[in-house]
């Protein structure tokens, strides 16, 4: 048995209609057919801890320009502002 890769679609009454006919075979003949379905992409449940890149890049161009400003605090200043759980 020889296999053929072709793409095609299925109708609404559930006909299989190939994109382009196979060249190079007589017909008809009797054929195996596997139809691949693609699955439904399930959507991804958002991580609330997960920002979004643009926001971390806005991010990182604010501390730059107030890192330039001299707009910068003690290292020891920023630990009294965290808070231990």
């Amino acid at each position: 048995m020889k296999a053929i890769e072709v793409t095609g679609k299925i109708d609404a009454q559930g006909n299989l209609i190939l994109d382009e006919p196979i060249q190079g075979t007589t017909y008809p003949h009797q054929v195996r057919v596997i139809v691949l379905v693609p699955e439904q992409v399930e959507v991804e449940e958002v991580d609330p801890d997960d920002t979004p890149v643009e926001e971390i890049k806005a991010s990182l161009r604010r501390a730059l320009q107030q890192a330039k400003a001299g707009q910068t605090r003690p290292i020891s200043e920023l630990w009294d502002r965290i808070d231990a759980e």
